[in-house]
């Protein structure tokens, strides 16, 4: 199994996630300096592949869950309408 990933691989990721270095770093606690050394003094390591993609999943589905939080709430309000709409006929 490979040790490292490549640069593109690397910016692909980040893009994908939709961060930048920085951002990479504060939310998974490594250095600004040790990602910035990524490429150049030290080659992308393995580990940050599965925890890019991980992170990209997670937002993935965060969005889906989002979703489904508006459609029952739409449901809710569409429910809400017909019932004032029947109390009114009567």
């Amino acid at each position: 199994m490979e040790e490292t990933i490549s640069k593109d691989e690397f910016l692909r990721l980040l893009k994908l996630a939709n961060l930048n270095k920085k951002q990479l770093a504060e939310i998974s606690g490594i250095p600004y300096a040790t990602i910035n050394n990524w490429g150049y003094r030290t080659p992308y390591p393995i580990f940050v592949k599965f925890m890019l993609e991980s992170y990209i999943k997670t937002k993935a589905c965060d969005v889906d869950d989002e979703i489904i939080i508006k459609a029952k709430k739409y449901d809710e309000l569409m429910q809400f309408i017909k019932e004032q709409n029947d109390k009114t006929r009567i």
